[in-house]
């Protein structure tokens, strides 16, 4: 019995479709679930659908998780739909970049890869449509009148006075708009429904504008585009989506995007559902903020390791699985909240810590010299390559005489509980000798340590105390000879609070950018077996946390690794301190 309830989740852990399947549900899952069994829908059938005018980030892979997940567990199918409705902002480079985050998060959109500019003459007839039934007119005021006549969430609105047009005037002035004949700004095409509606969505709202800009699929065929709140329902309607999945912020848009499916002659009718979607602390999601900071030089670029964009995390060395891991983990909730970004930091330190070879690196080098030790020797120790995987055996690692150590496992004058290398002191080198300290070198004009010199205890081979005395200090260590050269980015949390959205807190969020989000070090000395790293590979640099090789900056002369996260969480011990003092 034991043996069949193991080999059973030892195939849920190697067969990812299955361990979808039997994912705790969720009140989407539940309301899917009541749609097939009441035969509303007879498939699941979604899609996930970015805008092309940026970089994803991990909100929106919630939603790509979401999206996908819910169709995969329902044996449904999920369509890649770009709502390209805005060529002011849109771009190819956006269109690829998302196509490549979608693939590495391990999802497939198979053929259904899909645009909304692939409905822009639909669309158009569908807004002819409403035209000829008396639902929707041209008007001519400036968008400020148009926010003006608006009225507010306490006020009802003002009819425009273009409102009661003819429908032949209407449809003779569309067919103007869509020709150019017309300057920007100058008319709209609204929906007829209710100025005194309490929902300020439902309050004739644009759904045509005039833009004369080129299409980045369309080129100049159009001058004027479909409003997101238009185009979107519709677009699902015609790929024939059963659930249009989407974030609490479209929950007052959910009687308009029902008012436009009912109104029009489409062949589906998809069903909208809300979910939270994902705050995250010490991040801004907001894309115009993001590409402000991308804009302003605030960051090298989308892919620079401290946004929380996917490119970006996939350069700093985050995993997929360790992001699916942190989505399953938050689960799906009505109700914003916050999440802590040390999840996401754990998720990556527990996925790393499994895989991730370990490699012995010296980041800030002092020199150490073994005194006792043959100048013209050098021997090999036998180093495993990731405990948690003893079936991977282990690396060889040379020592000689000369040795790089870490400048902060040094001290002359050390403190109580410091158990590193200090005058007289006695410690252990990772997997090789124990080494006690007899003397140092300072630099005449600076006063700083330069060289540290040891004597060894042959007997000690391997890291092993020959008579059981007790060595509390542990350090990892490079031979000189051997070592080769690296640059080091130290990356770190981009915003010094936790919310820097909260401007009456905080003031402009970029007030609260960290001045050391990022530290780059050269001339690190890392271990020979490093020297032929791959572009993208991880690894877990003894007691200094988890790097991976930069995929942009990294050559064969130069490598450059990116520090993934911390061994451990410092922001944790900052807020501590900040909470005793």
């Amino acid at each position: 019995m034991e043996d069949d309830i193991k080999k059973a989740q030892a195939n849920e852990e190697t067969n990812k479709s299955e361990e979808l399947k039997q994912t705790p549900k969720n009140f989407i899952f539940e309301e899917i679930e009541k749609d097939l069994a009441s035969g509303r829908y007879t498939h699941v059938h979604t899609r996930f659908p970015p805008e092309p005018n940026g970089y994803l980030h991990i909100g929106h892979a919630k939603a790509m998780y979401i999206d996908f997940g819910a169709a995969e567990k329902y044996n449904g199918v999920c369509n890649l739909r770009f709502d390209d409705t805005n060529p002011v902002k849109e771009d190819v480079e956006y269109v690829e970049s998302i196509k490549n985050d979608v693939r590495w998060l391990g999802f497939d959109w198979e053929d259904r890869l899909y645009f909304a500019s692939d409905y822009f003459d639909q669309l158009y007839e569908y807004a002819i449509e409403l035209i000829k039934a008396g639902k929707a007119y041209v008007c001519d005021l400036s968008q400020d009148e148009i926010r003006e006549y608006r009225g507010t969430l306490t006020e009802p609105g003002k009819e425009s006075p273009y409102r009661n047009r003819s429908v032949e005037e209407n449809l003779d002035l569309f067919e103007r708009m869509k020709n150019g004949e017309f300057e920007e700004g100058s008319r709209v095409l609204r929906a007829k429904i209710d100025m005194s509606s309490p929902n300020l969505n439902m309050r004739d709202p644009v759904i045509y504008r005039i833009l004369k800009k080129e299409h980045h699929r369309t080129g100049n065929k159009w001058c004027i585009y479909p409003m997101y709140d238009f185009q979107h329902p519709l677009s699902d309607a015609i790929e024939g989506i059963t659930h249009s999945l989407c974030s609490l912020e479209y929950e007052d848009h959910r009687p308009l995007y029902e008012w436009f499916i009912n109104n029009v002659s489409v062949p589906h009718k998809p069903r909208q559902i809300e979910f939270a979607r994902l705050n995250m602390t010490y991040t801004v999601m907001s894309k115009r903020k993001l590409n402000e900071l991308v804009q302003n030089k605030y960051v090298s670029g989308w892919d620079d390791p401290r946004m929380p964009t996917l490119s970006g995390l996939r350069r700093r060395g985050y995993t997929p699985e360790a992001i699916k891991d942190f989505l399953e983990r938050i689960g799906v909730a009505k109700t914003e909240s916050t999440v802590d970004i040390a999840l996401l930091e754990h998720c990556i330190r527990e996925d790393l810590n499994k895989k991730a070879p370990r490699a012995m690196a010296v980041l800030r080098p002092l020199k150490l010299v073994i005194d006792n030790y043959p100048e013209d020797l050098t021997e090999e120790f036998d180093i495993e390559i990731n405990p948690e995987q003893p079936e991977l055996g282990t690396r060889k690692v040379p020592f000689s005489r000369v040795l790089y150590i870490e400048r902060d496992d040094f001290m002359e004058n050390p403190p109580k509980k410091y158990y590193r290398l200090a005058p007289g002191r006695e410690v252990r080198l990772k997997g090789a000798y124990f080494v006690t300290c007899t003397g140092f070198v300072k630099d005449e004009n600076t006063g700083e340590i330069t060289e540290v010199h040891c004597t060894y205890d042959p007997a000690s081979r391997g890291g092993n105390s020959p008579d059981g005395r007790n060595v509390k200090g542990t350090i990892h260590w490079v031979s000189a000879k051997h070592a080769f050269e690296a640059e080091v980015r130290l990356y770190d949390r981009l915003f010094l609070v936790p919310n820097p959205d909260d401007e009456k807190e905080n003031g402009d969020y970029k007030s609260c950018l960290n001045p050391n989000s990022l530290q780059v070090l050269k001339g690190c000395k890392l271990e020979p077996a490093l020297k032929d790293a791959e572009p993208g590979s991880r690894y877990q640099f003894l007691r200094l946390g988890y790097f991976c090789v930069d995929t942009v900056d990294s050559t064969k002369d130069c490598l450059v690794f990116n520090r993934i996260v911390p061994l451990k969480d410092t922001w944790a011990k900052i807020a501590a301190k900040e909470t005793t003092t």
